[in-house]
């Protein structure tokens, strides 16, 4: 088993350390949608010399080795790309992370009263334990965009002087045949409502308490009942990310998966510097639900992105994006079970991720016999040793728990489609898919130093 990270490191490197897991613990804290952090992303990209593709295609600016351009999808997806030495078509270095994480949905029609207590239906999100979402003070994140063109951003929750919003239990005097129901009926999706109100508005016959939040919106967000309609809110735990444990090791928050990876993907990309081969930080949604429509890894966006960058090289032909994308080679940055002595029974112990350790390579993912997995091959892999012993980069490689236990997937597989070589490369997390997850400040150091090296050295 391989030493932990923690007692390699030097005074120096352990400040270090504290400064990055900091930087990190601000971003979780801020961006805990995929449009906060693709807005924050691309704030933070331009400070670093980054420009818009689209502004560079409407001039007609041609891209030259050294040019650093970013293009966005919906709001919701960012590529990032640094023009290498060599020609694009030899491929590229590609960091590739998704940004959403479990939460839940407002509905489109979600405002309703009942007993003079007004709640919001919810729809969840990706693979949770529905049971973990009540009874938590819960923050409101999302756009209205309304008829006219405005987009209206919603944030509520997040100050101290906030009002948070939450999901009802039932209390344990009266709750005998709910505890004997499995865990998957405990809660049912459709009691996922949040409780947004219980004062009535005066001089309202009916459903006064529901008019009273509609007055509420209206003066605080100009918001109609009806815009609900076109509106992206999402319901996610309110509150900072905190160091968690005694000794301050750890980071507890909402959204490490796979924000833990997005975001020393993001940073390794703006530390790279001159590079042979172009490099590319790609950064995308819906990983959680398949990783489907427009702004997911299915999607043709990426694809897109590429190909208007090699026409903005004087390469404007499909052949070119198909060699391209071919010769790439990728870490799919995603995240990996962290051993949990608690529940050690759902863990092989040779083959699992543990906290400290470095950052994790999993070789396939997959459930029971590998189905829906991106299998690497054993060249790619020694490449990749080769790489991080050589710089100095703590690692470990996994499978995400025993092999009849269950399993999941990632956006490797879908990479793999382009006949490019990749594989999953993220960081080690306890309680995956929480409301309140937690990883190591050792991993996520040592998963940028990782990230940073592949960029330089793939």
């Amino acid at each position: 088993m391989r030493k932990n990270s923690w007692l390699n490191y030097t005074g120096e490197e352990e400040r270090d350390v504290e400064i990055f897991a900091g930087h990190y613990k601000d971003f979780l804290s801020n961006c805990k949608t995929e449009r906060e952090c693709t807005a924050f992303f691309r704030e933070e990209a331009e400070k670093c010399g980054y420009r818009d593709l689209n502004e560079l295609i409407a001039k007609g600016i041609r891209l030259k080795e050294g040019d650093k351009v970013y293009g966005i999808g919906m709001g919701k997806t960012i590529a990032l790309f640094q023009i290498g030495r060599q020609p694009l078509t030899d491929g590229m270095n590609i960091l590739c992370a998704h940004m959403d994480s479990p939460r839940l949905d407002l509905k489109q029609n979600p405002l309703y009263e009942d007993t003079e207590l007004s709640f919001m239906d919810t729809h969840y999100y990706g693979g949770i334990k529905k049971y973990q979402w009540v009874a938590l003070p819960l923050a409101i994140h999302g756009v209205v965009a309304k008829k006219d063109g405005t987009i209206v951003n919603v944030t509520i929750g997040e100050e101290e002087d906030d009002p948070v919003v939450y999901v009802t239990d039932l209390l344990i005097h009266l709750a005998g045949k709910q505890m004997e129901k499995k865990a998957t009926e405990v809660v049912e999706g459709e009691n996922l409502d949040i409780l947004v109100g219980s004062r009535p508005l005066a001089g309202e016959e009916k459903d006064a308490v529901k008019a009273n939040i509609l007055r509420i919106l209206k003066e605080k967000y100009q918001m109609e009942e009806e815009d609900f309609l076109s509106a992206e809110l999402e319901i996610v735990p309110a509150g900072k990310a905190r160091d968690c444990g005694l000794d301050r090791s750890m980071i507890a928050g909402y959204g490490h998966d796979d924000r833990v990876c997005a975001y020393p993907s993001f940073a390794a990309m703006m530390e790279t510097g001159h590079v042979e081969r172009t490099s590319c930080c790609l950064l995308v949604d819906k990983e959680e639900i398949g990783s489907v429509g427009a702004t997911g890894m299915q999607s043709m966006f990426f694809e897109n992105t590429v190909a208007e960058i090699l026409a903005l090289l004087g390469n404007d032909s499909n052949l070119c994006v198909r060699r391209t994308l071919a010769r790439s080679r990728m870490l799919s940055s995603d995240v990996s079970a962290a051993f949990d002595p608690a529940y050690a029974e759902a863990f092989e112990k040779k083959n699992c991720a543990y906290f400290g350790k470095g950052m994790v390579l999993n070789k396939y993912t997959g459930s029971r016999g590998k189905s829906g997995s991106n299998d690497a091959n054993a060249e790619y892999l020694a490449r990749l040793r080769r790489i991080f012993d050589d710089n100095k980069v703590a690692f470990q490689t996994a499978e995400l728990g025993k092999v009849d236990y269950g399993g999941g997937g990632t956006i490797a597989y879908i990479a793999a489609l382009y006949g490019m070589e990749v594989v999953d490369s993220g960081v080690a997390v306890l309680s995956m898919h929480a409301p309140w997850e937690i990883i190591s400040k050792s991993d996520l150091y040592e998963a940028k130093k990782g990230y940073l090296a592949f960029l330089k050295n793939a």
